[in-house]
């Protein structure tokens, strides 16, 4: 698969919902991405587009909304 196929899938619903929810309780962008990280997540601009990651493997998972950038 190449990586530009990674990138065009969404994420899973279960993470989307817990990512959403982090959001919310976060008071900044940057907040939220040191929340993430504590569920081993990370998020990364890949072509102006936010992309979810792994933290161990640095894997994109997917394609976050546009309202989550």
């Amino acid at each position: 698969m190449q990586p530009s196929d990674k990138q065009a899938q969404p994420v899973d619903p279960s993470v989307l919902e817990l990512i959403r929810s982090e959001r919310q309780k976060a008071l900044s962008p940057r907040e939220w991405k040191f929340r993430l990280r504590g569920y081993g997540y990370g998020v990364k601009t890949v072509a102006g587009t936010p992309v979810l990651t792994r933290l161990t493997t640095g894997d994109e998972i997917g394609t976050l909304p546009p309202e989550l950038a």
